[in-house]
């Protein structure tokens, strides 16, 4: 940890020194902000929201409403952020708005930043020069909120949306975001910066960031994030996976094809190479590379999301630039044709990732950005028995029951209060429809009053206790088995068999019990279909 903290330190030096260094020469233009600051004239509550004028002064008297710097979106909505003609550059934007859940100022919640498509377009172009989800653009990915400490990007606090890549435009600027969620944005704040120039020089390249996804990854064909011809240099990426499969789905290389070339003289040694992690990915954010998101190793499931900027590495293309990754990794015995595990299998996870590059003219690269409905990753559940459901006392032991709601899911929690381990149980019971290859899992609460529990299907030990202590309040899924279970009924047990020593209690909180799909060439090769999962229970990792 000293070593990676030295590291990013370093790195903030060498290119904080550059910034310095320009501070001290002469500056052309004039500095100007569009901002979401209440303006004479407005209204922005107590009714539809009225702009009478975007240029309007500023309403900087003693009424409260000179406060309101911000505005509602309505589902279906497109808020412009920013109309400005040229020539100029914007040097920062800032924005911030509430988080999806719940809460006073917005009692049904609020659009998640998946659901907000952020568009930029430059010197009246039909087309977008950025177009990518207001969370991927800022590499936060899945709906998630997550710190970023970079040197382009900074999501301080997991709510504060920065970002400091230089945007040149000739003519006009118009930044736009569309809320494709059925629920409005809420409290949307916003401060872009840019300099009004007397001209841009002829070469200048403009900005872009593109958007695209393919849940699943296409097999046989490399993940493409992008491919454009003309002249400029290739500078970020931001990938997001969610896995599909047991175990490492990264062990795929970059392969990035310059100037039209038949094989990709640009070849690297894996995914977690490619964003300057080794020996897999965890979470962390530096100035160059980061990981914002990773919930947990190895399941089927998992999520991680990472971005990689070229800041002093710009990949520099004169012709065109195919930019992709390979999409292999470690894959279990059911789904591998000889039934063996090995690193080097063609997974099919979901993958959605951003280019960033800057280019000369119009790119020719022709992805979009689906609707929200189409980003969003689609279910894996095949059964989900929620505990809330199951709070009665036919289905625990000693103590009580009773439904918690948490920040941490959509709805209620079941917490289950044990006076200790004698005789504390749960049970959650769940029906199965048609035999087909599953994973059984727990969607579970870790806290500092939490115990020890031992799981049963139908009587059949599963694995060994899950300790339920941490610190603080958080979630994990407990993965428990895989196995083609037959159409009946099944009874999920939870027996608690002590606590950890720093836990003050034996409680226990569950979301849920679930039954996840798995890839459809494990029923393809079927492997374990004749498997009798009660004599030896398996869990692939």
């Amino acid at each position: 940890m000293q070593r990676l903290w030295l590291l990013s330190l370093l790195g903030c030096a060498t290119a904080f020194s550059g910034v310095l260094e320009d501070l001290a020469r002469p500056h052309e233009g004039r500095s100007r902000r569009a901002t979401s600051t209440m303006r004479v004239g407005e209204v922005r509550r107590g009714g539809a929201e009225r702009k009478l004028d975007p240029k309007a002064d500023p309403k900087g008297d003693l009424e409260e409403a000179s406060n309101w710097d911000n505005h509602r979106v309505a589902p279906g909505e497109t808020h412009v952020l920013m109309a400005e003609d040229g020539p100029g550059v914007i040097t920062h934007i800032w924005l911030t708005f509430l988080g999806p859940e719940p809460q006073a100022w917005a009692p049904q919640g609020s659009a998640n930043h998946q659901e907000m498509l952020l568009r930029m377009y430059w010197d009246g172009a039909e087309r977008p020069a950025v177009e990518a989800p207001v969370g991927d653009f800022f590499a936060n990915c899945f709906g998630k909120r997550s710190e970023v400490i970079s040197l382009p990007v900074v999501v301080e606090d997991a709510d504060s949306y920065n970002c400091y890549w230089r945007m040149p435009f000739r003519k006009s600027a118009r930044i736009e975001i569309e809320n494709q969620s059925a629920k409005p944005i809420g409290l949307l704040y916003y401060n872009i910066d840019w300099i009004e120039l007397p001209s841009l020089p002829e070469a200048t390249p403009y900005f872009y960031a593109q958007y695209r996804q393919e849940y699943p990854v296409a097999p046989g064909h490399d993940y493409v994030v992008l491919e454009t011809e003309g002249k400029g240099h290739y500078v970020g990426t931001v990938l997001a996976v969610r896995s599909r499969s047991p175990s490492w789905f990264g062990e795929g290389d970059e392969k990035i094809y310059i100037d039209g070339e038949g094989k990709p003289s640009i070849w690297g040694t894996g995914t977690e190479d490619y964003f300057l992690s080794a020996w897999g990915l965890k979470t962390t954010s530096t100035p160059y590379f980061g990981t914002p998101y990773f919930d947990q190793w190895g399941i089927v499931g998992g999520h991680t999301s990472a971005y990689r900027w070229h800041l002093h590495d710009p990949l520099v293309f004169n012709t065109g630039i195919r930019v992709t990754l390979e999409h292999f990794g470690w894959i279990s015995p059911d789904e591998n044709p000889a039934q063996k595990s090995n690193s080097w299998n063609e997974r099919q996870d979901d993958f959605a990732s951003v280019a960033f590059w800057y280019q000369a003219g119009t790119p020719t690269f022709r992805a979009r950005a689906p609707n929200a409905r189409e980003r969003r990753l689609p279910s894996l559940e095949r059964v989900v028995a929620y505990a809330r459901d199951f709070a009665g006392a036919a289905h625990h032991g000693a103590g009580e029951a009773v439904p918690q709601q948490l920040d941490l899911y959509e709805g209620p929690q079941l917490l289950y209060r044990a006076p200790g381990p004698e005789g504390a149980w749960v049970e959650i019971p769940f029906r199965v429809q048609r035999k087909e290859p599953l994973r059984l899992l727990l969607n579970l609460t870790k806290s500092y009053d939490f115990g020890r529990y031992q799981a049963f299907l139908n009587g059949v030990k599963l694995g060994g206790p899950t300790d339920l202590y941490h610190a603080e309040v958080a979630n994990e899924e407990k993965h428990l088995l895989d196995f083609w279970p037959e159409p009946g009924e099944y009874t999920l047990r939870l027996e608690c068999v002590g606590k950890h020593p720093l836990s003050q209690g034996h409680y226990l909180g569950i979301e849920s019990v679930r039954l996840r799909e798995r890839r459809p060439r494990v029923a393809e090769y079927g492997h374990d279909r004749q498997k009798d999962w009660r004599q030896n229970p398996t869990l692939y990792r």
